[in-house]
């Protein structure tokens, strides 16, 4: 107990500031620090190749991943090719929240690098050039997430009577006024959140009915809470990239990438009375929510590879923030019942759409992603001229990535009321800067390789008790030969992640605990031209 005793006191501090943030924002519904890590906490998505060896690309070269990668890497080229990387992924999600357990399980198509690369031989000093255009898919959205259990400490519904309280606005005026969030101006509408006056208090409070029985009668609260998360889309990167290789010891590279988002986010929230007591004025309250985003961004990848010797490559690669624009649409239906309390018998139901008259609202804002810097370097097998008579090689990345340089900004010409700014500093304190680690090997049969890869994305959270990891397996199996290849690779992903189902601003915040596996399978079919 004293473990969970120690996490709440850690919650309250981290996530109670955000909290208060987001309640007395006056936007229509808010960013938070979350919504940064699904477009940056992503593992390199390449060739199937390059996947089989762990994402492990930045001193390489000679594959079209390093478009994305370390674009030096595309000066080895000395010829022409055309690659085409399909894939299909398994997932499967365990939870655990309040001590109970679920799983849910998900499945979708996937795209690595593919795209064109020329090259050419050059003259002096720079013994050739390439150029590269190229597609892959950066980041897989679609996921399923399914949590359940008992909570005697707090309610969801407690969030919206605290923004209400702190409105400054009456109970009456809060459904039409687009200066409170959409979830309590439906939780007010349904009387969800309502005045009610407490024992030793001198006027009345705003309540969550919720634990209008706990409050004010001092009787018993628990609650089954329950949270289903379907997420789909990804981040489609178009790069161009440009190498070139100065007497086949010195290799310069670098791309301009642009990303295009498409997300969807459908959430349903569930909130049931646990205690059987049929007149505590609550039997349950459920909201469904649908956030979509779409929004397109820029970037830029700059790197260098050098062989001291023949068998050793060294890579250095940086990787500048995306500067993204981006577009929010919001759905969300609230139903409650509360058996029978303030004349409303049975379940009321009412939307954001009834309370935005008649449209979903839209919001407009820009976001910067972080810093990326990677260090590489390769040991190659018999390295001589002719490629076919290698042996294969060891190649590893470490990556440096800056989540705390996170930045979210207005993109409309209103005063925000210095949120931002607030929400920004609070990112510096809810994350931390954290490494990657990629390594991989391939063994070379004539015309048959072999391949194993590991790779390990860091903890982005910087609260210890948030425990936070993605690691990935990889093997494969390639074909090369008369100006055709042929590359099959297996990944096998663990990963840890948590879930805050809402937030309180007086309150430590539950969360669930979650652990997913995932299996992806890739094969890339190039051909040289």
């Amino acid at each position: 107990m004293a473990g969970i005793g120690a996490r709440m006191a850690q919650m309250r501090t981290r996530i109670g500031l955000i909290t208060a943030l987001i309640l007395s924002s006056n936007v229509l519904f808010a960013q938070i620090p979350e919504d940064v890590l699904k477009y940056s906490w992503q593992p390199v998505n390449g060739s199937a190749r390059i996947n089989a060896v762990g994402g492990a690309m930045g001193s390489l070269g000679g594959d079209i991943t390093a478009t994305f990668a370390n674009p030096a890497g595309l000066a080895f080229y000395k010829t022409s090719e055309i690659v085409l990387s399909p894939g299909y992924s398994f997932l499967n999600n365990k939870s655990t929240f309040r001590g109970t357990k679920a799983s849910e399980k998900d499945k979708y198509f996937n795209l690595g690098a593919s795209g064109f690369v020329s090259g050419w031989k050059g003259n002096g000093k720079w013994t050739s050039q390439a150029i590269g255009l190229a597609v892959t898919r950066t980041a897989n959205f679609n996921n399923q997430v399914f949590y359940k259990g008992q909570n005697d400490f707090s309610s969801g519904a407690e969030q919206y009577a605290a923004e209400a309280a702190g409105s400054g606005l009456a109970l009456d005026d809060i459904p039409g006024s687009n200066s409170v969030s959409f979830g309590t101006r439906m939780a007010v509408w349904n009387y969800l959140a309502d005045t009610a006056q407490l024992p030793g208090h001198v006027g009345p409070d705003v309540i969550s009915m919720a634990m209008w029985d706990a409050l004010k009668n001092g009787g018993d609260f628990l609650v089954n809470q329950s949270q289903f998360i379907e997420t789909s889309g990804g981040i489609t990167e178009i790069a161009l990239g440009y190498g070139a290789n100065m007497r086949d010891k010195f290799y310069i590279g670098g791309s301009i990438g642009v990303p295009i988002i498409n997300y969807e986010k459908n959430t349903r929230f569930r909130e049931e009375d646990a205690t059987g007591n049929p007149d505590n004025n609550f039997d349950f309250y459920e909201l469904n929510e649908t956030n979509k985003t779409k929004g397109v961004g820029v970037n830029l990848k700059l790197g260098v590879i050098a062989k001291p010797a023949e068998f050793i490559r060294l890579g250095l690669a940086i990787h500048s923030p995306t500067w993204y624009s981006l577009e929010d649409s919001y759905y969300g239906q609230m139903s409650a019942n509360l058996e029978g309390a303030r004349s409303t018998p049975g379940t009321t139901t009412v939307s954001s759409t009834i309370l935005n008259g008649g449209a979903n609202p839209v919001y407009k804002y820009e976001l910067v992603s972080p810093w990326r810097f990677m260090l590489s370097g390769s040991y190659v097998l018999r390295e001589i001229e002719d490629v076919r008579k290698q042996k294969g090689f060891i190649t590893a990345d470490i990556e440096y990535v800056t989540y705390k340089s996170n930045k979210f900004r207005n993109a409309e010409d209103y005063d925000d009321g210095g949120y931002y700014d607030a929400v920004n500093s609070t990112m510096k304190e809810y994350y931390k800067n954290a490494f990657n680690f990629r390594v991989g090997g391939e063994l070379k049969f004539t015309t048959i390789m072999t391949r194993l890869g590991f790779a390990y994305y860091g903890n982005p959270y910087a609260d210890s008790e948030l425990k936070a990891n993605k690691m990935f397996l990889s093997g494969g199996l390639g074909y090369r030969n008369a100006g055709i290849f042929i590359d099959l690779t297996y990944t096998h992903a663990l990963q840890k992640d948590v879930n805050f189902p809402y937030r309180l601003p007086d309150k430590a915040n539950t969360f669930a605990n979650l652990k997913g596996t995932g299996s992806n399978i890739m094969l890339t079919l190039g051909f040289k031209i």
